[in-house]
């Protein structure tokens, strides 16, 4: 099984930069997208062949995710039963037969870490949701996570441990995560591996592979010896982020 997951900045604006194209190329089973930034009917989404699932944020042109799956879930819900947080479209959660697959889009800390105090609160409420639902299976997570989570997943960590997505606080949270039994499938995979999937727009810092690995596939420790690879798909454009995905066998 094949699944990708994409922080398309727009899914209007990335539809004019051959998305149609990438996404049929890319053939995934189960198909992302974070930052979708439309409503519910501003923008038709179906593909033939997929089911699709939508969750958007109440605030026009802002967040929102949505995904596309070859195969028909038991189950489908949004958000995490928080009003406080599931007001911006931010988590969609399939359950199939052998796992939970939960879409993400993290809040961003924000410029001048404005809002590093409600990101804290955001990921210790996740935390809660994610191990209520591993408890009862596995659970895949995969989505922009905001967090660049070691040194070696930005170009330039000593300049930026007051930048949001690589405080103190971000990266501890994630290594709670990890520590409630998950692992991030690409680091397990290859743990020296230097590759990004954000770089910024303002800078053009994609020309000169300035990056973030802010996008991720994390999954249950009890779906590791199913995992096969894990991969970040740095030729696909479009965006100021990449697609990222895994291979995983459930046969």
């Amino acid at each position: 099984m094949k699944l990708i997951s994409w922080n398309v900045n727009g899914i209007r604006a990335i539809h004019n930069k051959g998305f149609d194209e990438s996404f049929s190329e890319m053939d995934a089973d189960i198909f992302c997208i974070q930052e979708t930034k439309v409503q519910e009917g501003q923008f038709d989404l179906e593909k033939d062949g997929y089911f699709l699932y939508m969750n958007c944020a109440q605030k026009k042109g802002y967040s929102g995710t949505a995904i596309w799956t070859k195969i028909e879930p038991l189950s489908v819900s949004y958000g995490m039963g928080i009003e406080e947080h599931d007001k911006e479209g931010r988590i969609i959660t399939l359950e199939f037969s052998d796992f939970y697959l939960i879409n993400i889009y993290t809040p961003n800390s924000q410029r001048g870490l404005e809002r590093l105090e409600y990101r804290v609160l955001w990921e210790e409420d996740f935390r809660k949701f994610v191990k209520e639902l591993d408890d009862k299976k596995p659970v895949i997570i995969c989505g922009d996570l905001n967090v660049a989570h070691k040194e070696i997943d930005l170009k330039n960590p000593d300049t930026n441990h007051k930048s949001a997505g690589f405080t103190d606080e971000e990266r501890a949270e994630f290594t709670k995560l990890l520590e409630l039994g998950f692992i991030d499938t690409f680091r397990h995979l290859y743990p020296e591996e230097i590759k990004y999937s954000w770089w910024s727009y303002i800078t053009r810092a994609r020309d000169r592979n300035v990056g973030w690995r802010i996008d991720y596939f994390v999954i249950s420790e009890k779906l590791k010896e199913k995992l096969s690879d894990s991969f970040i798909l740095n030729e696909y454009y479009g965006s100021d982020h990449c697609p990222v995905g895994i291979e995983i066998d459930f046969s």
